[in-house]
């Protein structure tokens, strides 16, 4: 078995924070949840981008970000456990 943080061991690591994508970030990466790792809110949006390719990254660029709840930038630290969710804009409703 690899070592902790090596091969596929890095996969199911507590280190990571959860991402959560709604509406058309969820379409873009073809998942609703993933784990990531980052130091930063950055960090991890940035892994994801690799991760889910051009067209997650372009719908990336309109969205909000939230840190546990909270509004959060790129520079905002991450804990292990975080939640970070990514919601692209809304529209529609009512005239």
């Amino acid at each position: 078995m690899a070592p902790r943080g090596e091969g596929l061991g890095q996969l199911a690591s507590a280190d990571m924070a959860t991402l959560r994508l709604f509406a058309a970030a969820r379409e873009a990466a073809g998942t609703g949840t993933a784990t990531v790792e980052g130091a930063t809110v950055g960090d991890v949006l940035h892994t994801a981008e690799a991760r889910f390719g051009t067209t997650f990254a372009a719908v990336l660029k309109n969205c909000k970000v939230w840190l546990n709840g909270e509004p959060a930038d790129a520079d905002t630290p991450v804990e292990p456990g975080d939640e970070v969710a990514v919601l692209p804009p809304v529209s529609g409703g009512c005239e």
